[in-house]
């Protein structure tokens, strides 16, 4: 091929090719388009350790990741890899110990040789991976781990820049559930929700929220479950004998199920009319319970399939369920917007170095199947916008689903890091 320098270069393509522009690509991710799509050739395979609960109650959260990141895999790899690069991802059980997943990120790394990690259920877990991110020099991609300490403590504060999250924190478990209760006309609350990291924030900052939204609100009682909680009639007992307006509860996965149908049969949804579930609309629960979800029940997650309704969204729905037979849990689109983040800032850094990474996920938007996102540069949270919705029958779906859908934006309950001092009162200022 004739060589040209830069000069007759330009004057070929044209100034304007050097503008970025944006193709949407499979997802509706929007990737670099014209003189900045084409990535210099990478030395292959680009590999992947990806980490979830694949064993015990949780186990089928981790199948949910895999269904969404293995989804992505196929449709980057069908259309020619990452930068012309295969890409190849390998599965673990991180199970819910801190141990295992430390072990998992050091076999992905020193002997599997992987170059970007993604994955990790539980904010434990999140908090003690941390620490070694540094020392392993991988970029880490929260798809679930909801801890705000993690991009609060450990990105912005401590400086650890291997670490991003895909998804919702604790702020929009917590603080977004303020703003829908203080409409409610409840002003007494309780809760039962996980004795663990989650539970105690998720619980302390709805508090402190909506108290400052709605002066007078008070909070009747608290009652923790223990991780593996099979029975909770003494929890429930406790709640009803505090006889709140109001319940908060961020129970999950097979946790909440069981709570739900026990809570039924002892009347509680008759005798407390406001119910808040921040992690309700998880397929796993909604299938769970069938018909028997209570109606009117406030629920959210980190994603819900039926939001937003443009075709964006509605085309990737379709194409899972062609693929697995299923509807996509938060945790699947959690996964897949993942692997596709990872090709578009492979293709526009023209790396699949960490540090080049870092600084192409920086500050980066997506358009992906849960909405537009931003990675915020200070603290690598990804912003972007769920809706909490209340349960109703629809005859479409076996299950319940979530209707009369109201979306907090994100920079209105969490307008920057560190989420403290001046400004961090509500409604919360930048």
């Amino acid at each position: 091929m004739e060589k040209m320098d830069r000069r007759d270069f330009l004057k070929k393509v044209g100034a304007g090719a050097l503008v970025t522009g944006a193709g949407a690509l499979g997802s509706g991710v929007l990737v670099p388009s014209g003189l900045w799509a084409q990535a210099p050739k990478i030395k292959g395979p680009i590999k992947v350790g990806y980490q979830a609960v694949l064993s015990g109650a949780l186990a089928g959260y981790g199948e949910f990741h895999k269904m969404g990141a293995q989804l992505a895999l196929e449709e980057i790899n069908q259309k020619g890899g990452i930068a012309g690069v295969k890409l190849e991802m390998e599965f673990r059980d991180s199970t819910t110990k801190p141990d295992d997943a430390i072990k998992n990120a050091r076999y992905f790394v020193d002997s599997w040789g992987a170059d970007y990690l993604a994955g990790i259920d539980s904010s434990g877990q999140a908090l003690a991976l941390a620490p070694l991110m540094g020392q392993l020099d991988r970029v880490l991609m929260v798809t679930h781990a909801a801890t705000e300490k993690l991009t609060e403590e450990w990105v912005f504060k401590k400086g650890i820049k291997q670490i991003f999250r895909m998804v919702n924190s604790t702020y929009h478990d917590s603080n977004a559930a303020a703003f829908i209760a203080k409409d409610l006309p409840a002003m007494k609350w309780a809760t039962v929700s996980p004795k663990y990291e989650y539970g105690f924030t998720c619980w302390k900052l709805f508090q402190e929220t909506l108290k400052k939204l709605k002066p007078g609100t008070s909070f009747a009682t608290e009652s923790w479950a223990p991780f593996g909680t099979t029975d909770f009639r003494s929890h429930i007992n406790t709640v009803m004998d505090a006889n709140p307006d109001g319940l908060y509860s961020t129970e999950w996965a097979g946790e909440l199920i069981t709570f739900l149908k026990q809570a039924k049969q002892a009347g509680l949804f008759d005798k407390i009319k406001h119910v808040m579930l921040p992690v309700g609309a998880a397929m796993d629960v909604l299938e769970g319970m069938g018909p028997e979800m209570p109606d009117n029940l406030w629920i959210s997650g980190r994603y819900f399939f039926l939001y937003p309704n443009n075709k964006n969204n509605n085309d990737w729905v379709a194409r899972f369920r062609k693929r697995w037979n299923h509807y996509p849990a938060y945790v699947s689109e959690g996964a897949y917007s993942a692997i596709y983040a990872l090709k578009v800032a492979v293709e526009k850094s023209g790396s699949k170095e960490t540090k080049a990474l870092i600084q192409a996920l920086e500050g980066m938007e997506l358009d992906t199947p849960a909405g537009h996102r931003v990675f915020r540069k200070e603290d690598h949270q990804a912003l972007y916008d769920v809706p909490w919705g209340k349960t109703k029958a629809d005859p479409k779906y076996p299950f319940k689903v979530m209707t009369e859908m109201k979306v907090i934006p994100a920079k209105q309950y969490f307008s920057r890091p560190p989420f403290e001092g001046p400004g961090a009162d509500p409604p919360f200022s930048s």
